[in-house]
């Protein structure tokens, strides 16, 4: 057998700063070589080769400058070899055999559409969110990754999708109470969504500022069935209330007719009282007044 060699871990390009030139300078001393030259080529005071040689030397000056925005940077390459990124504000300049690529260090805004996923249950959910990023390592991000824009919209769709597998959509009666959930933990499940796209986004130089859930509902195949089903836990808990309510209300006439000696109540009396009680605290209707002429015993 033949043992199998370990392979080299690739080591990861990282960013290191460039210094450039101030680029008012350059354009200052280009400006005035130039000047020497032709003045010097008019009045033939050098020889000719020398006035031209100063010429090309003050025009070669000038490819070497670029201008960079606030929140803006330049890979810049030597015959493809990285020099250096350059994250200063204004006119620079830098070597004219140098090749440069601008990129933006702002951030952005990534809106996925509605994605149909399946949530813990197995349900199907339409769920989206909104991500806030921006590129952080530029070397990273051009250098590792073949194109950062499109990395960064499928590990998005890719994170949202496994995410929904690990939160149900609501809570019920087969998940612990304090479990999170998709439409109740929304602070959770952003943190852990961020969480997550950072993860993914380490090896593009690519950092998460914000990522927020902007879509969440049942697929339509299932949402009618769904709602009713909230509805019916959403009677229950509002019967239940109101069971508990209507239970402490005659407990407390009961216990203030007794202490205050109003009336005496046998327990046939009490279960009466009770009874009534409960049907008008309890009921969903309005409830007719009967008025009782003769004893609960005739």
């Amino acid at each position: 057998m033949h043992e199998q060699t370990p392979s080299i871990p690739r080591p990861v390009r990282r960013e290191r700063p460039y210094r450039s030139v101030n680029g008012y300078g350059i354009v200052a001393v280009a400006l005035l070589i130039l000047a020497v030259g032709a003045w010097v080529l008019v009045r033939r005071m050098m020889p000719l080769p020398l006035s031209i040689l100063l010429i090309v030397v003050g025009v070669s000056l000038l490819p070497g400058l670029y201008m960079l925005k606030p929140n803006e940077g330049i890979i810049l390459t030597l015959f493809g070899k990285y020099q250096g990124t350059d994250r200063s504000e204004g006119l620079r300049w830098t070597n004219p055999f140098q090749a440069g690529q601008k990129i933006s260090l702002r951030a952005r805004n990534l809106n996925t559409p509605p994605l149909k996923v399946n949530d813990k249950r197995g349900n199907p959910v339409e769920i989206g969110a909104a991500v806030v990023w921006r590129v952080h390592d530029t070397a990273q991000a051009v250098f590792e990754i073949d194109d950062y824009n499109k990395f960064v919209a499928i590990q998005s769709e890719a994170a949202i999708r496994h995410l929904a597998t690990l939160y149900a959509y609501d809570s019920g009666d087969d998940l612990q109470s304090d479990e999170v959930t998709l439409r109740a933990g929304l602070d959770v499940v952003a943190d852990a969504l961020k969480a997550e796209l950072n993860q993914r986004f380490a090896s593009a130089g690519v950092e998460v500022l914000d990522a927020k859930l902007t879509h969440l509902a049942y697929a339509p195949e299932i949402a009618q069935v769904m709602l009713r089903r909230q509805q019916a836990v959403a009677i229950v808990s509002a019967r239940h209330q109101i069971v508990a309510g209507a239970v402490g209300m005659v407990e407390a006439a009961l216990k203030g007719l007794s202490e205050r000696n109003l009336v005496v109540l046998d327990d046939e009396r009490k279960a009466s009282m009770v009874s009534n009680l409960l049907v008008v605290l309890c009921s969903d209707r309005e409830t007719q007044p009967v008025v009782n002429t003769g004893t609960l015993y005739t």
